[in-house]
């Protein structure tokens, strides 16, 4: 299957979904950050800030699940790799509009980590609304992406400026 001339790697001859083989792909170190933004009211910035949430601290709650999230990809992404994850860091940063998310995956594996960085982001980001939700129940997660990733056949990848 092709389309404008490029082969469909999750697809088989028969055009049926199928897990890539990697295993002939050399192992390299890789790396991907991702990032994403919880955009909360003033009261919950404020009651984070004061470490007042009702529920507890709801910070350190969502960096905890987003660790943990990054290692159940498999689990939830159907045609991804399991891989070994060597490393992951998770930053929450309250800010005035909210809370910024950044995770960082690393591996030394045959694929790379960037749907673990997404889904640590994500689950943070869940993780972080479930625990402020009685506050601000209209907090909305937003501007999860891939920023920079690193190893593998394609080595560097940045987001290109001014590109969301």
């Amino acid at each position: 299957m092709s389309a404008m001339g490029t082969e469909f790697t999750h697809l088989d001859e028969k055009g049926a979904a199928r897990m890539v083989d990697v295993s002939s792909k050399d192992v390299s170190s890789r790396t991907a950050t991702a990032t994403g933004f919880v955009r909360l009211s003033a009261e919950c910035v404020a009651l984070l800030r004061a470490g007042d949430i009702p529920k507890g601290d709801a910070v350190s709650v969502a960096r905890i699940a987003g660790i943990m999230g990054a290692k159940r990809v498999p689990d939830l992404v159907p045609l991804c790799h399991p891989i070994a994850l060597h490393g992951v860091t998770v930053e929450l940063t309250v800010q005035d509009a909210g809370v910024a998310i950044t995770a960082t995956t690393r591996t030394a594996d045959r694929t790379g980590v960037e749907m673990e960085a997404l889904t640590s982001v994500t689950v943070a980001a869940l993780a972080l609304v479930d625990m402020v939700k009685a506050v601000d129940p209209a907090a909305v997660i937003t501007d999860v992406r891939v920023e920079e990733k690193t190893g593998g056949k394609t080595g560097v990848w940045r987001r290109p400026a001014g590109r969301a």
